[in-house]
């Protein structure tokens, strides 16, 4: 069964991907008894999302996992689904209404509601449709929706639960808002950048007229809002000013002096303007102290009717007016540039306010208790181990989370207000009478829950939580989470507490964190770049296979990738190799039976192979176990690339063209055994090509190579001996092959070679001549003991042997003393440059650290080459 010359996927990738579906190979089975569990939910993508390269890593992951999984023999559950994603869709859906002309509020909530659902049904599976064709084996008919009925049912159990316990409140609260959105934001979904600012240093008057304390802020806009000015008790300068007033410029209302420790004296002036409505720190010194909450602002950014006159300005163009104020009054005493943190809404990107309004909570440290024990007893391993650091430090400090939204898209939050009585009712069913009074007159919270309030649940609530359903009891916990460090809080810790609080168990074993992807400068993707490269695109492009290889082979543990299109292309050429290897094994297979290798004679490179074999299959599943991605592909790369293509497939030449056909039926043997293993193993990162080829071997057993059994290592298989010879061997090749590039002479022209060796390495250079003559395409090895080095020759050394290659009939040693000289001097010239460039202070300082590498690895590359020259010179005696 021949291949086409020239692999193409859009031929393979639909056609298998149809196959497997066809076949329910992606499906979990409940009642399945025989075989080891292992399960894994997919981080749900939002629903408005189309496939970006995080996401192609993320998933290429996981299916790498479940496919292995699988072919070891395990059970596997792949859950996959959507997110609601609550402000982005919302976000999405009110801009589609604009191009209307219309708003939300022209709608109403409901048709609004109606709306968004109608645009999910239209656009929401798209990105299920890209991860089908990135090749992932999700168990689809199970696919999931945080809004859909069952899951709903979840959310609000959970949120009535923890109501009961008293986990959920409701409070005043200082809370990150944003103007644009119109809702508050957690403090996970604030995105801090820094921006250049100003510091204004403002004189507040004494009472009594005697002189001003001077206080600097970067938001004068909110000192309309100020009711003291705060301290530091250990500071002389203030201490006589403790307990009086000072009257606020242009409010000219009196607040009071106080004294507290959290004030840093080496800020500023030391003295604190303490504004508890519009900061986090100043409202909670506002609570200690009991000082009123004056909010200057709208919930849209304008300042309100407490802002007197600039009452209905923006906040920005309030600020400038009251800057122009207080200089006019004289009480501005100067300005000075500040660069400081400034948070924006991680959704729109505007820049939020501190906004006190009523919000409703979880109380966060009696969840996260247990959720530090289980992974400081190891109930949940956290790859990278460094980022059990981070998720330490950041439970300890957790604070109650703000899980309500002033949005209409999400999980209305089920709790009714009685306009009789006053009291809150929250039922898990809708109710249409208050549950304290009976009065009909309720209406319901008009928030949603914050969407990772729902997306907190995701491994058990895909499971049909709150039912015990026979999925949760076969496939929770789950194996392993698979996520990016970016969500390691919004998300992960998050499901951790819950999972402990609603099933008593860890949500998953083991959690691997992969890092981010760059370009290839190291810079962040984005679209105002220019330089995010479409996952969509590339499949296209270069095949899915292409695509999965290169994010696995570049995933390395706690280092962010760069990728670019030229190593998508290069790992293309790698499946291209894969292909084009199938295919010579293949047209070579006349006459082939299968027999049983360990009753063959094996050649040193049978034996050789077969080893190398083995110990690329022990090597790669250990990587697999470790979560070492890189590695596992690195080591099939080597092995297909540079020892079997290299190598093997070469030396097997002289055996399938030659007359023996016993030889020839055990190197077929070889060559199907080596194939059939090897695609068995690169087939949970590259699953198209592996089928493809691998139905087409005669030693092909099952419907597809999916449910084949993933290749164990054969001990016996392992020879070091054979290993030890041919490397050496190989060496000597290698040697006569660089002589030959150095000095200008074409590989395949035949020359002679001689080896001055004894004991071992005489031995196998006599026994293998044929390798060695063949590889280096030599006319002549002679191996001698007592050989002496001849004039105008080229010498390398192999372990304990020396090689000579006599030069003296075959290159014109002027010409080529000319040729190695210019060359030389060009390297020195260009080596000269770039030490210059190394040894330039400024430049080191200043330069990128990847272009500073990059002048690195070019010094290393020049001193190797003219180490290479200044012996091809000496070999000609120059």
């Amino acid at each position: 069964m021949q291949l086409p010359k020239v692999y193409n996927p859009k031929d393979v990738e639909g056609k298998w991907y149809s196959f497997w579906l066809e076949k329910k190979y992606f499906h979990a089975d409940e009642k399945d008894t025989t075989r080891p569990t292992y399960s894994i939910v997919i981080p749900p993508p939002n629903v408005t999302g189309s496939l970006h390269m995080g996401h192609a890593l993320n998933a290429t992951l996981q299916d790498i996992l479940c496919r292995w999984k699988r072919m070891e023999g395990h059970n596997v559950l792949w859950m996959p689904g959507t997110d609601h994603a609550g402000i982005a869709t919302q976000t999405v859906v009110e801009r589609e209404l604009a191009k209307e002309g219309k708003s939300r509020w022209d709608l109403g909530r409901d048709k609004f509601i109606e709306r968004v659902w109608q645009w999910k049904e239209k656009y929401g599976n798209y990105i299920i449709e890209q991860l089908k064709r990135l090749g992932c084996s999700c168990d689809w008919d199970r696919t999931r929706f945080t809004m859909d009925e069952g899951f709903s049912r979840a959310v609000r159990e959970v949120f009535v639960r923890l109501y009961e316990e008293g986990l959920v409140y409701k409070d005043k609260y200082i809370v990150n808002w944003c103007p644009r959105c119109l809702t508050a934001l957690s403090d996970l979904e604030v995105e801090y950048e820094e921006k250049d600012g100003n510091l204004w240093y403002i004189k507040y008057p004494l009472e009594d007229g005697s002189r001003y304390i001077t206080v600097a802020t970067t938001r004068p806009e909110t000192m309309l809002g100020d009711t003291a000015v705060a301290v530091n008790p250990e500071d002389e300068r203030y201490k006589d000013h403790i307990g009086k007033n000072v009257i606020l410029p242009i409010v000219e209302r009196k607040i009071p002096v106080i004294a507290d420790p959290y004030v840093d004296p080496e800020f500023g002036t030391g003295a604190l303007k303490i504004t508890p409505a519009h900061d986090p720190n100043d409202f909670e010194i506002g609570k200690k102290y009991n000082l009123d909450v004056v909010c200057v602002m709208s919930p849209d950014g304008t300042m309100n009717e407490l802002a007197g006159r600039y009452k209905g300005m923006d906040r920005y163009e309030a600020r400038k007016a009251i800057v122009k104020e207080l200089e006019e009054k004289g009480l501005l005493e100067k300005v000075e540039p500040y660069r400081h943190a400034v948070g924006h809404c991680y959704r729109c990107h505007t820049v939020i306010e501190p906004y006190v309004s009523t919000q409703w909570f979880v109380k966060m440290k009696p969840l996260a208790e247990p959720a530090i024990e289980v992974v400081e007893k190891g109930k949940t391993k956290i790859i990278p181990e460094r980022w059990t650091k981070v998720y330490f430090e950041w439970m300890r400090n957790i604070r109650d989370w703000c899980i309500s939204r002033q949005i209409w898209w999400g999980h209305r939050i089920p709790a009714w207000y009685c306009e009789e009585c006053g009291k809150v009712s929250v039922s898990r069913e809708d109710i249409s009478r208050c549950q304290h009074c009976g009065s009909e007159k309720i209406k319901q919270e008009e928030d949603v829950l914050d969407t990772w309030f729902s997306s907190a649940l995701w491994p058990f609530g895909t499971m049909g939580w709150p039912e015990e359903t026979e999925t949760l009891k076969k496939f929770y916990p789950t194996s392993c989470l698979v996520t990016g460090f970016d969500i390691l809080f919004f998300w992960v810790a998050r499901m951790m507490m819950m999972g402990l609080k609603f099933m008593n168990d860890v949500p998953f074993r083991d959690v691997y964190i992969h890092a981010l992807i760059r370009d290839e400068k190291g810079q962040k993707m984005s679209k105002t770049k220019g330089n995010v490269i479409d996952p969509v695109e590339m499949m296209e492009k270069y095949g899915t296979d292409a695509l999965r290889f290169t994010l696995a082979i570049l995933a390395a543990q706690g280092r962010d990738i760069r990728l670019s299109e030229k190593k998508i292309e290069a790992y293309r050429n790698f499946v291209n190799k894969i292909w084009n290897a199938a295919r010579f094994t293949l047209m070579n297979l006349e006459g082939f039976e299968p027999v049983n290798l360990q009753d063959r004679k094996l050649s040193l490179a049978d034996r050789w192979i077969l080893s190398r074999l083995n110990r690329t299959i022990e090597n790669a599943t250990k990587a697999l176990e470790e979560y070492e991605f890189d590695e596992y592909a690195s080591s099939i790369y080597n092995f297909v690339w540079h020892e079997f293509c290299d190598w093997y497939v070469e030396i097997s030449k002289d055996d399938l063209y030659g007359n023996d056909q016993d030889r020839r039926l055990t190197v077929q043997n070889v060559l199907v055994e080596v194939f059939d293993k090897i695609l068995r193993l690169a087939h949970p990162v590259m699953p198209f090509v592996t089928e493809e080829i691998w139905q087409k071997l005669p030693i092909a057993k099952g419907e597809s190579i999916m449910v084949a059994p993933f290749p164990k290592t054969d001990k016996n298989a392992m020879d070091q001996e054979a290993e030890n010879d041919m490397s050496f061997i190989m060496e000597v090749v290698s040697l006569i092959r660089n002589i030959k590039a150095d000095m200008g002479i074409p590989l395949t022209r035949r020359i002679k070679a001689i080896a001055k060796s004894q004991d071992r390495e005489k031995h196998l250079l006599e026994k293998y001549s044929r390798y060695v003559k063949g590889l280096a395409f030599l006319n002549e090895l002679e191996v001698n003991e007592e050989a002496t080095r001849p004039e105008k020759s080229a010498m390398r050394v192999a372990g304990k042997t020396e090689i000579y290659v006599p030069l003296g009939d075959i290159i014109d040693f002027e010409k080529e003393k000319d040729r190695l000289t210019r060359e030389l001097k060009k390297v020195e010239k260009e080596l000269e440059r770039v030490n210059k460039k190394l040894s330039n202070k400024n430049f080191l300082e200043k330069a990128p650290q990847e272009v500073v590498e990059k002048e690195k690895r070019i010094k290393q590359e020049l001193e190797e080459k003219k180490a290479r020259l200044e012996d091809a010179l000496k070999s000609i005696g120059a």
